[in-house]
């Protein structure tokens, strides 16, 4: 069977071959990137209780591009789901957000920390005024700490749902340990920039089922709006920014 061509980004390529998937990265991928995403998902898996593909292979293509090859889960992602079933969604969004908190439930103590990755970010973003990025890393170090598996990226898009409903969850390699709240303002974001609506119904669902003070995860949201502003991309600078502007300078 030929490989087949299943996502694209600007920097890799998936690709189903058979019974595995092959992540390819791109050439301009740092070496350390791809063996840190390979030794993210090992080590999510040997933590247990999460449904992650199997790493099967870490290796060079003929390309000279290297790539992860990983067991290939059938199914379709949550996002299709939902898409396709638009009558079900709040059962799907139940679903993701017992997910994640599943997710949450969990340590990983050899995973870098939320807090420093985010410290890090801040101090990338080359269109912040320093004072404004001092305030920014003065919040950050002001919140709580916590050592919570976080996902970094948790979306419908990274989880795979099979025809019994088991549920796979894809691409670690944002995996910190750090407060939950972070984690959730992150995917809040995510949706965001795609539809308000879902996003409130996602931040209502989590805060109902955790008895969290939205206004917590909101007072998140500038600093992930910020770590999301160092990946440039200039189509989301407008949402971000406006983000950035609920930060309390006093």
């Amino acid at each position: 069977m030929a490989r087949q061509l299943i996502a694209e980004t600007a920097n890799r390529r998936v690709y189903r071959d058979g019974d595995k998937a092959v992540k390819v990265f791109g050439k301009n991928t740092p070496n350390s990137e791809v063996l840190n995403e390979a030794l993210i998902t090992v080590r999510i898996d040997e933590t247990g209780g999460i449904r992650v593909p199997k790493i099967l292979d870490v290796g060079v293509e003929k390309s000279g591009e290297w790539a992860i090859t990983y067991e290939f889960i059938e199914g379709k992602t949550l996002q299709e789901l939902m898409d396709e079933n638009p009558d079900r969604f709040d059962e799907y969004m139940e679903q993701m957000v017992d997910l994640q908190l599943s997710i949450h439930a969990r340590t990983c103590p050899l995973l870098n920390k939320l807090k420093d990755k985010m410290s890090r970010q801040i101090l990338e973003i080359e269109d912040l005024e320093p004072a404004n990025r001092y305030d920014l890393r003065t919040r950050l170090d002001s919140m709580p700490k916590h050592t919570k598996l976080c996902h970094g990226d948790f979306c419908p898009e990274n989880i795979i749902v099979k025809d019994d409903g088991t549920m796979y969850v894809l691409d670690w390699i944002h995996a910190t340990q750090g407060n939950a709240s972070a984690d959730v303002a992150r995917t809040y974001l995510l949706f965001c920039l795609k539809d308000q609506k879902k996003a409130d119904r996602y931040l209502e669902l989590f805060c109902q089922k955790t008895n969290t003070d939205k206004r917590y995860v909101q007072s998140w949201l500038p600093l992930v709006a910020a770590a999301q502003l160092s990946k440039k991309r200039p189509e989301e600078n407008e949402l971000l920014h406006s983000w950035l502007d609920v930060v309390d300078y006093e």
